[in-house]
C-alpha cells in the first residue's frame, strides 16, 4: 500500500542504502539508454538472419524510438496513478521480459512488435531513475546524486555501438537483448528492497483518453517522419508531408485539449515555470546538438576516411573518461556554485571542440581526431547536472516525475532531430559541393587529364581512373560539408550561453539566486 505522507516525508537513505540505491537506479538508466543504440550496427546482421532488407531492418530502431517517445511524457500521471516505486519497478522487470522476447524473435515483425513493446515500457524508467535518486539524497547533496546519474545517460550512447558491434562481430545478435537480464534483475530486485517503503501517494485519477489518443497521433506521426525521412527524401515524399501535417494538427488539439482538462495526461502548466521551459529548451537543442555530431563523426570517419567501425568507436570512446572523473566534482560544488556559470562553461567547452573539429582535413591522423573528443568530456561533465538542477529548480515533489518526463522527453525528441538534420544537411551540402568539385575539374581539363593519365599508369583502365577520382571528390565533398557542420554547431553552442541566463535557478533552501 502507498503510504499516506507526502513524498517529501521520506528521509534521505544514508550510508550504504544511498550507495546501493543509486547503483541501481544508475544501472537501470544505462540498461535503457544503451538499448537505444546498441541495435544500430547490428542491423545488417539482424535483416540478414531473418531474411529482410536492410531497410525494412531499420524499423527494429523505428518501433524502439516511436513507442517510448510515446511513453516518456506519461509518466507523470502514471506515477500519480501507480506509485512511482511500482512503476519504475514494474517498467525494469517488463523491459526484461520484453529484451528475453526481441532475442527468440524467430521474424522481423514479431522482433519490431518486440521493440515497440520494449520502448513503451522503458518510458517512465530514466525519469523516476532520476526522481527516485534526488529523493534519496539530502538538497545540498542533490548535485552530487545528479552526477551519477548523468554519468550512464552520457557514456551509454557511445557504448552502445561499441558494444553492439562486438557483440555481434563474437557473439550472435540476440545477445544485445539478452544481456539486460541479469542487468534489469538485479537493479529491479534492489530498487524494490530499498525504496518500496518510500512510494508516493497514489491517486485514481480518470484515464484522458482523448489526450493519450492525440498524444499517440502526434508523437508516433513526428518520431515515424523523422525516422523515415531522409530514406524518403523528405518532404518530396507524400508520405513524409502526410506525417508532418498529422503531426501538426495533432499537436494543436493535443495542447488545446491538454490546457483544459481537468486531470491531463501530461501536465503542460509545468511551462510555466521560466526555470523549467528555458531549462528543458536549453538542455534539447544542447542535446540535439551533442548528438547529431555524434552521429556525424563516425559516419564520416568509415565512410570517407577509410575507417572500420572498431577504429571510429576508440575516436569516439574516450568522450567519457574526462566526464566520468569531472562529473563528481561538479555535483559537490553545484550548491556553491550559481548552475548558469557551469552551464556557460559547458557550452563553451562544446564550441571549442566543434571549432577543432571544423579544422579537419581527409589528412587528419588519428592524434588529431582524438584530442577534441578528450576534451568534449569536460564539456559533457558541465552540461547535464547542472541543466537538470535548473530545470527542476522549483517543482514541487509531487510533480517531478511530471517534470522529468517531459524535459526528457523533449531531450530524446531533440536527439532524434539532430541526427536527422545533421545527417540530411551533411548529404545535402555535400552533394552541392561535389557538383562545384566537378565543375572545376572539368573547366581545368588539362590538370583532370594529367591526373587520369598518371591512374592509368599504375595499370587501371579509363573507368576505373574515373572511378577513383570520382572517390576523391566524394571524400573532399562530404570532409567540406562535414566541416560547415562542426562550425556551424560551434556557433549555435555559443548562442545559447545567454540564453540559459534566462532562467533564476533556487538554491536548495528555495531561495532564488
Amino acid at each position: 500500500m502507498a503510504t499516506d505522507l507526502p513524498p517529501q516525508a521520506h528521509p534521505p537513505l544514508q550510508g550504504p542504502a544511498r550507495a546501493l540505491g543509486t547503483v541501481a537506479l544508475s544501472a537501470a538508466t544505462f540498461m535503457n539508454v544503451l538499448d537505444s543504440s546498441i541495435a544500430n550496427v547490428s542491423l545488417p546482421a539482424i535483416a540478414g538472419d531473418l531474411g529482410v532488407s536492410p531497410n525494412q531492418g531499420t524499423w527494429v530502431i523505428t518501433s524502439f524510438a516511436v513507442a517510448n517517445a510515446i511513453a516518456v511524457p506519461l509518466t507523470g500521471w502514471l506515477s500519480q496513478r501507480f506509485g512511482q516505486v511500482r512503476l519504475f519497478v514494474a517498467s525494469v522487470l517488463l523491459f526484461v521480459l520484453t529484451s528475453w522476447m526481441c532475442g527468440l524473435a524467430p521474424t522481423m515483425e514479431t522482433l519490431i512488435l518486440a521493440r515497440a513493446l520494449q520502448g513503451f515500457v522503458a518510458g517512465p524508467m530514466i525519469p523516476l531513475s532520476q526522481t527516485l535518486l534526488l529523493a534519496s539524497y539530502p538538497p545540498a547533496m542533490a548535485g552530487l546524486a545528479m552526477a551519477m546519474w548523468s554519468i550512464t545517460t552520457l557514456v551509454a550512447p557511445v557504448t552502445g555501438p561499441l558494444l553492439g558491434g562486438w557483440i555481434t562481430d563474437n557473439v550472435s545478435w540476440p545477445w544485445i537483448f539478452y544481456i539486460n537480464i541479469p542487468v534489469g534483475l538485479l537493479a529491479a530486485t534492489a530498487s524494490w528492497a530499498l525504496f518500496r517503503k518510500r512510494e508516493s501517494v497514489v491517486r485514481k485519477l480518470p484515464i484522458d483518453g482523448v489526450g493519450l489518443a492525440l498524444l499517440v497521433i502526434w508523437v508516433g506521426s513526428l518520431q515515424i517522419m523523422l525516422d523515415k525521412g531522409k530514406e524518403l527524401d523528405w518532404f518530396h515524399s507524400t508520405e513524409v508531408v502526410v506525417l508532418a501535417v498529422v503531426a501538426a494538427v495533432g499537436f494543436a488539439f493535443f495542447l488545446a485539449w491538454e490546457l483544459t482538462e481537468d486531470h491531463p495526461v501530461v501536465d503542460l502548466h509545468l511551462f510555466k515555470s521560466r526555470n523549467f521551459w528555458a531549462g528543458a529548451t536549453s538542455t534539447a537543442i544542447a542535446y540535439g546538438l551533442f548528438f547529431g555530431n555524434v552521429v556525424l563523426l563516425p559516419l564520416w570517419l568509415q565512410q570517407y576516411m577509410g575507417y572500420t567501425a572498431t577504429h571510429a568507436g576508440m575516436v569516439m570512446a574516450p568522450v567519457g573518461l574526462l566526464a566520468i572523473v569531472l562529473s563528481p566534482v561538479v555535483g559537490k560544488n553545484l550548491a556553491r556554485v550559481d548552475p548558469r556559470q557551469f552551464v556557460s562553461f559547458s557550452f563553451l567547452v562544446f564550441a571549442l571542440v566543434l571549432w577543432m573539429r571544423a579544422q579537419f582535413s581527409t589528412q587528419a591522423d588519428f592524434n588529431t581526431l582524438l584530442i577534441p573528443t578528450l576534451i568534449q568530456g569536460v564539456g559533457m561533465a558541465f552540461f547535464f547536472i547542472p541543466l537538470v538542477s535548473i530545470t527542476l529548480s522549483g517543482i514541487e515533489p509531487q510533480r517531478m516525475a511530471a517534470a522529468s518526463g517531459v524535459s526528457n522527453f523533449m531531450r530524446i525528441t531533440a536527439g532524434a532531430f539532430g541526427t536527422s538534420i545533421a545527417t540530411t544537411l551533411w548529404e545535402d551540402h555535400a552533394r552541392q559541393h561535389h557538383v562545384h568539385m566537378v565543375e572545376l575539374l572539368s573547366s581545368g581539363r588539362l590538370a583532370t587529364q594529367d591526373a587520369l593519365t598518371g591512374l592509368g599508369a599504375t595499370g587501371l583502365s579509363s573507368q576505373q581512373a574515373l572511378g577513383v577520382l570520382n572517390r576523391v571528390v566524394d571524400e573532399q565533398a562530404f570532409t567540406f560539408s562535414a566541416i560547415e557542420l562542426f562550425f556551424a554547431s560551434a556557433l549555435i553552442f555559443l548562442l545559447l550561453v545567454p540564453f540559459v541566463w534566462i532562467t533564476r535557478p533556487r538554491r536548495p533552501g528555495g531561495v532564488a539566486k
